[in-house]
């Protein structure tokens, strides 16, 4: 029968040339599973996350599951649970996160930023959007945790940055992990033109040094993560660059 199919995919949107992504799959997978229609995506994680897709091969159950999603966003409920493996541990073991967050030119890129205390003329112009994002401690070890996330609103990069304002960023944050400062063993949020902007690993001592050297090597920022974590995770510095992020669409809740 015609019916929805779950899986863990790759990316679900093409990338640069020679990336894997969901849509290059489909037609393997239609034959994999010996189906005669072809199969549309429902709903699938961004591209930076991984989790679980939604597939259907009948363009019908397509087009009523996608309703469903669409005028569920239209009462403020988001039917998706996602997981998150976070570099430092939530002070509260349950909470949620609030931030009213824009898009804003920084250097020579455009990155979503959190904003303070926004004016109700940029919240009317939809320049800025308020996000809550309700998140629970599933476990901690370490000086990580995996947390639980269930998005009640939607913005480009909302969970990562949600994360970064719990001060414990997401494992393979490259973006927005350089916000969160430590000193002396104390987290702290980093305005965004205060935030590092080139690759760093941390050294002994806890100070900051760049590594390695050839900067056509790796991206122009990575997470800092200390020698410790570095060792339970088996990477060198080379690799950290591969590192991706550890957040994952878990569930769908369906009508």
């Amino acid at each position: 029968g015609r019916v929805p199919v779950g899986a863990d995919p790759p990316s679900p949107n093409p990338g640069n040339p020679g990336e894997l992504s969901l849509v290059m799959l489909l037609p393997a997978l239609r034959r994999r599973l010996g189906l005669t229609s072809e199969l549309h995506v429902v709903k699938a994680p961004s591209r930076e996350c991984s989790g679980l897709a939604l597939l259907s091969s009948c363009h019908r159950a397509t087009q009523q599951l996608q309703q469903f999603f669409s005028r569920a966003r239209q009462r403020g409920q988001y039917p998706a649970t996602y997981h998150a493996v976070t570099v430092g541990v939530p002070a509260e073991a349950e909470g949620e996160i609030r931030a009213a967050l824009r898009w804003q030119r920084q250097g020579d890129t455009t990155m979503v930023v959190p904003v303070p205390t926004p004016g109700h003329h940029s919240l009317a112009r939809k320049e800025v959007k308020n996000t809550l994002t309700r998140y629970r401690v599933l476990g901690a070890a370490g000086g990580c945790a995996l947390l639980q996330l269930q998005p009640k609103t939607s913005f480009p990069e909302q969970l990562p940055v949600h994360l970064t304002l719990l001060l414990c960023p997401a494992l393979g944050d490259h973006e927005h992990s350089s916000r969160v400062g430590r000193v002396l063993g104390v987290s702290f949020l980093l305005p965004p033109e205060a935030a590092p902007t080139r690759t760093q690993v941390r050294g002994q001592g806890g100070g900051l040094s760049t590594a390695p050297r050839d900067p056509a090597e790796l991206p122009s920022l990575l997470q800092v993560l200390d020698e410790e974590l570095m060792s339970r995770l088996g990477l060198s510095p080379q690799q950290l660059r591969r590192l991706p992020l550890h957040l994952h669409l878990q569930r769908l809740e369906l009508p």
